[in-house]
């Protein structure tokens, strides 16, 4: 049993993936006892503010537009539902239980750091439903990603006072009703709390951390794809050789160069490093050049997000012990993730594109130099093999073109202009998980024409041939989910069960424990 105490300091995207995907039988979340503490003092200030009348932003004063407007502290509570109720706005697809889950985590998480000046008992409240399973229905469309993921969060809030639905149990529910059956109770929202909740950058954070842990997965994933072809195409490793990134130190190149060659080592389908043929195509000769950028773009954003998660990311916050104890600011303003997310893209969708390029090089014999047949069959015309594989790949790299379009440069201003200017970072960071998904596909689809490939270069070279150690072990890994395509038959199937060993992780954890390499 996975167990995650939250003291707003110290979630990483690990803890956040494993509480998201594992689910309550597998996952328990806590509070640290000082995070409990952190949240009580500021609490006392939040209390103190309000009984002595004070006006403060979203405690006693309207919201946005209604910045100046004092309300009464008698009507405190009544501010808070109202907040909830008005901003429940959002619309399309409802978000994926993991994606509700980390959100809840992140915004649990974000009130452990002790700034928000909420009670302890809605953190809990966070907590207790994560344990429970019960997992509110949020719209995936409706953040603009300033003042926070304002309506997504606010259909999770909605559960949380017993309003909007839930699953519980695989069932979906009217929320009271799933708080109900769970043993739950809804909260009465105290003065601050429904700020809280919605004021902050929780979905965008969600699925920043879901998309860098599968993109990372994705970055190994191409490696053994990229070694995979270089092998099927007779290729060298002289441009894996050590010196050659020795001089251009980045150490993104370097560990990709290493794990290809690790990948590739006893391998006897590779060319000879004393043959006259010195040099490969780009894109497997640039593979630690550019799979190794973006490495190092996965690994950049990865450190932004777990800064964002341990972060205090609503307004106004409270300083327990400090000159000015509740100050108003911005750290609700998505802008940090959203150009993140738009490099991460960027990044995911050239690893497609080089994908796509080694994809037609296996399927292309006059850009093999005849060493494997048109389309990797034996009967050409009567069959049309791998044809249509690349026209898939096409696509989808094609969708990744549009889907790198920056939605961090736009910018629409919201509540009378108050608002003026915002991040976007929740499509951002849609628009990146869509990227890896269509690059899962792609490298998929080129792991199955590598494995084509290779049992014609067996044909050839004759079986006893070695592959390299780890090309090996992807090979058979594919060979369990799809049989050597002697002739025409529906392909769709394969590509699918492809698509899994690299979704979920299986390829790659497969082959770095039979080589003896970590993540």
């Amino acid at each position: 049993m996975k167990k995650v105490e939250l003291d707003g300091e110290h979630l990483t995207v690990e803890d956040v993936v494993e509480v998201a995907c594992k689910g309550p039988d597998d996952c328990l979340v806590s509070l640290s006892p000082q995070a409990v503490d952190r949240m009580q003092r500021s609490r006392e200030i939040v209390e103190d503010l309000v009984k002595r009348g004070e006006v403060v932003y979203g405690v006693t004063t309207g919201f946005g537009y209604f910045k100046d407007k004092f309300i009464d502290p008698s009507k405190v509570k009544e501010l808070q539902r109202n907040l909830i109720l008005s901003h429940s706005v959002g619309v399309g697809d409802f978000l994926s239980v993991p994606e509700v889950r980390a959100m809840m985590l992140i915004r649990a998480n974000s009130f452990a750091r002790g700034n928000s000046g909420v009670r302890v008992e809605l953190a809990e409240m966070l907590v207790k439903m994560l344990n429970a399973g019960v997992h509110p229905l949020v719209p995936r469309k409706g953040s603009v990603g300033a003042s926070g993921d304002l309506a997504p969060l606010a259909h999770m809030a909605l559960v949380m006072i017993g309003l909007g639905e839930a699953y519980y149990m695989g069932e979906r529910l009217p929320g009271a009703e799933a708080l109900k059956r769970a043993g739950l109770s809804p909260i009465t929202l105290e003065a601050k709390e429904g700020l809280a909740l919605t004021n902050g950058t929780s979905l965008i954070a969600a699925l920043s951390c879901l998309a860098v842990h599968r993109a990372w997965n994705l970055a190994l994933a191409a490696d053994i794809a990229g070694a995979m072809s270089l092998e099927a195409l007779w290729g060298t490793l002289k441009a894996f050789h050590p010196s050659i990134q020795r001089v251009r130190p980045y150490p993104s190149q370097a560990e990709c160069a290493a794990f290809i060659s690790a990948l590739l080592e006893g391998s006897e389908f590779v060319r000879p490093l004393s043959s006259p043929y010195v040099q490969d195509p780009y894109s497997l000769r640039c593979i630690p050049q550019v799979h190794g950028a973006i490495r190092g773009v996965v690994s950049y954003v990865k450190g932004l997000v777990e800064v964002e998660v341990n972060s205090a990311t609503d307004n106004p916050l409270f300083f327990p012990g400090e000159d000015l104890v509740c100050l108003s600011g911005g750290n609700f303003h998505g802008e940090p993730l959203a150009l993140a997310l738009d490099y991460l893209a960027m990044a995911l969708a050239d690893l497609g594109n080089i994908s796509e390029r080694r994809l037609t090089r296996l399927l292309d014999e006059k850009a093999n130099g005849g060493l494997l047949p048109p389309f990797l069959t034996k009967e050409g015309g009567l069959n049309s093999g791998f044809m249509l594989l690349q026209y898939t790949a096409a696509a989808l790299v094609s969708e990744n073109k549009v889907l790198s379009h920056p939605a961090s440069v736009d910018n629409i201003p919201t509540s009378a202009n108050v608002e003026d200017h915002v991040s976007m970072g929740a499509l951002a960071a849609d628009k990146a998980l869509k990227v890896v998904e269509n690059v899962e596909t792609i490298v998929a689809i080129e792991l199955m024409a590598a494995a084509q490939a290779m049992d014609f270069r067996k044909e050839t070279l004759g079986p006893n041939r070695r592959m390299g150690r780890g090309t090996q072990i992807a090979y058979s890994l594919i060979r369990e989910e799809v049989p050597f395509i002697a002739r025409d038959e529906l392909l769709h199937p394969y590509i699918q069960r492809v698509q899994r060993l690299v979704r979920e992780g299986i390829l790659v954890k497969e082959v770095l424990e039979g080589i003896g390499r970590k993540p």
